[in-house]
This record gives structure tokens, C-alpha cells and sequence, in this order.
């Protein structure tokens, strides 16, 4: 049995990553990746956690500046210099805080990656996954229709296995009977990003037309019982990602017929401890579930490779190449898709990527460090 991890230091960066093509969705237009990068060390190990949380709350109600004053007031602070027999130890101690799911998760993300390493193993072992690869679908961001049809042919030709079209008022039916027309066998889902309601029941069962495999977040982003009203309404599945953020709103969504298809982000979920619950609840109830993405740099998508590898992840997920958004990712490795499979990293243990630090400098905006 390994002896506990003695977390000795860590360092929190805010990287500023360019995208290759701006990113448009219900709520806005993204045109960089700014995320929170943190590295922790112990026994002369790293381990490290990509934050998903936003500039400014628009996807949940969380943001960068929030998030880097947690974790360097309180929560590094709380567990540089302790010993820690293992990723669930670290989870107990963040469980007290309420809400701030995204940035509990970077720090137990890194630990899980620091664990992991320490075993000697690849972090998807440790959790109970075992692939070679996971099936990847794309999200296409909104954009003018003939560009979107274009969009999706090159990467229906490039083996991605299902489409996610981001939609939102006006920006819906048209585009849905366009793409279903030059594209009559492809697996589609639209994800609304929480931009209709139930005024809206008529259009979204307008959608129960064009064969899709299911609607992502169509209300409101902290809802489940207008969610569970709606699907008796449809005959397409929804998929619920924003309205999960702990298993308790899992269950809830499940009990209550809200979800038939969950969306899990180990970032929105708080970590791998309770995305783990969520899978195995969705296991349960025979709901499929997916990883979602948010644009992650090379450590995020990292992470989310491992978390695809658990046996109820039957969905393709978001975790597409990383040249379809940067130039230039963070690590040295290239995660790239062939024919519609995402490799696991496995070029060490934990994530199994290491950082490019001479590129990753370049694309810093402020560091600190913390020590015992």
C-alpha cells in the first residue's frame, strides 16, 4: 500500500490559450481560452488540474476571479504541507465548501493526476476505465448556415461520429432542415445552452422532426422540473449538462424522467469523486451518458479522455482534436482524432501528457506559488 502524499507546493497559473475560429454559442462569442492552469507536487511528482470556469459567469454562476481567490486564499492553503492517503481523502476536505463545483474540481483533478502518477498508472486504471480509445463527436458553434453545412461535411468526412449543432431562437428549425437535408444518416443533437422554455414547447417539438439523437439543455440552466415537463412533450431525449452539478441533481433528474441522456463534465461536477456517482447512477437507471467539453486546453482534454473510458460513457463526447481550436496547445503531446477515436494519452502515467513549458511561458498571464 503507498504511504500518503505529502502535498510540498504548488503553482497556479492564468493562461490566455488564442482560438483558431472564434466560438459562438447562445450566450456569446468566445475568442480566446482563459483558464486556470494549477500544478501540484509531492515526492518530486506533478500533478496538474485545468479550471473550465469563464471570465465572467455566463455558462454557470462561477468565474475566473472568483475561482483564482479561492483556491489562493483558502483552498491551497488548506492542504500544502498536509498528507493525503488519497484523491477521496482530498474531496473530504474540499466537501464543506458550497457551490464553486469548477474550482474544487481543479484541485482534485490535479490530485487524482498526482495520485495516479505516484501509482505508476494511467489515471483511466485508477478510475475503472480501460480503452484504447473513446468515440468523439464535434460541437460546432453558431455560425451562417452554408458555413455550418460546410462545417459539417468536413467533419463528417474526418470519422466524427455525431454532430452537436449549437442553436438558439431564430438560429433553429432553418438550420436543423438544412443540415438534415445534405446530411440524412448523420447523428445529430442541437444544444440550446439553456435559451428556451416552455413557451417555447412548440418549436423544440417541432425538432422530434429531424431524427436527432437528443437536445442538450434546452431550459433553463439551474432547472430539472420544467426539463421533466417538457420531455413528456417530445419524443427526442433530452440531455441535461448545465443543471447537473452534483449527484443529488442527478438523481433527482433521473428519478423525474428529466435526463435520458447526461452530459458529464468532471469540471462542472466538482471532480472525479462525484462524477463518478454520477455515472454509476446513470448506470443504474440504464441512462447513457457522455463528456462534455469547454474548449479545454491540453490538460482538460487530457482529463477528459481518462473519465471517457469508464464503461457507461456510450455516447460520443466533445473531446475533438485540440488543432481544431488552437494553433498551439500547452502540451507536447498531439491529441488529435483518427477516424472518429480519441487515443488515450498514455505517454506516461496519470493524464499522460506533459506540459510544453517554453510555449506555455509564452501564454501565461500571472503565476503564484505556494509552499509549506
Amino acid at each position: 500500500m503507498r504511504p500518503p502524499l505529502r502535498i510540498d507546493s504548488a503553482e497556479l497559473r492564468l493562461v490566455r490559450l488564442p482560438l483558431v475560429t472564434p466560438f459562438t454559442i447562445s450566450t456569446g462569442t468566445m475568442h480566446d481560452k482563459i483558464f486556470p492552469l494549477l500544478t501540484l507536487r509531492a515526492d518530486g511528482i506533478e500533478g496538474y488540474g485545468e479550471g473550465v470556469m469563464d471570465p465572467l459567469p455566463d455558462y454557470l454562476d462561477e468565474a475566473i476571479p472568483g475561482a483564482l481567490a479561492l483556491l489562493s486564499e483558502v483552498l491551497l492553503p488548506s492542504v500544502i504541507g498536509r498528507n493525503f492517503a488519497n484523491p477521496q481523502a482530498v474531496q473530504a476536505e474540499l466537501k464543506p465548501w458550497r457551490g464553486y463545483r469548477m474550482t474544487l474540481a481543479t484541485l482534485e483533478m490535479a490530485f487524482w493526476d498526482l495520485w495516479a502518477k505516484s501509482l505508476d498508472l494511467p489515471l483511466m486504471t485508477v478510475l475503472g476505465g480501460d480503452a484504447a480509445g473513446v468515440e468523439v463527436g464535434v460541437s460546432l458553434g453558431i455560425a451562417p448556415v452554408d458555413v455550418t453545412l460546410g462545417r459539417v461535411a468536413d467533419h463528417l468526412a474526418q470519422g466524427y461520429r455525431r454532430i452537436k449543432l449549437k442553436v438558439k431562437p431564430g438560429h433553429d428549425l432553418g438550420l436543423l432542415q438544412a443540415v438534415r437535408a445534405e446530411f440524412p444518416e448523420a447523428h445529430l443533437t442541437v444544444d440550446a445552452n439553456s435559451c428556451y422554455t416552455l413557451a417555447d414547447t412548440a418549436l423544440l417539438q417541432r425538432m422530434d422532426d429531424f431524427a436527432l439523437d437528443y437536445i442538450e439543455q434546452p431550459l433553463a440552466w439551474d432547472d430539472i422540473h420544467d426539463h421533466a415537463v417538457l420531455q413528456q412533450r417530445l419524443r427526442t431525449p433530452i440531455c441535461l449538462d448545465e443543471s447537473i452539478r452534483t449527484p443529488a441533481d442527478a438523481r433527482k433528474a433521473l428519478q423525474s424522467d428529466a435526463s435520458r441522456v447526461m452530459n458529464i463534465k468532471v469540471g462542472r461536477s466538482g471532480g472525479y469523486v462525484e462524477s463518478l456517482r454520477i455515472h454509476d447512477l446513470c448506470a443504474a437507471f440504464d441512462v447513457p451518458v457522455w463528456c462534455g467539453g469547454m474548449l479545454e486546453g491540453g490538460i482538460g482534454r487530457a482529463h477528459n479522455i481518462h473519465l471517457s473510458t469508464l464503461p457507461n460513457f456510450r455516447k460520443p463526447g466533445d473531446v475533438s482534436s485540440a488543432s481544431r481550436y488552437f494553433h498551439r496547445d500547452i502540451i507536447e503531446q498531439k491529441l488529435e482524432t483518427a477516424a472518429g477515436l480519441m487515443p488515450v494519452p498514455l505517454a506516461g502515467p496519470g493524464i499522460g501528457v506533459t506540459l510544453d513549458r517554453d510555449f506555455l511561458d509564452t501564454m501565461t498571464l500571472e503565476t503564484r506559488v505556494f509552499r509549506a
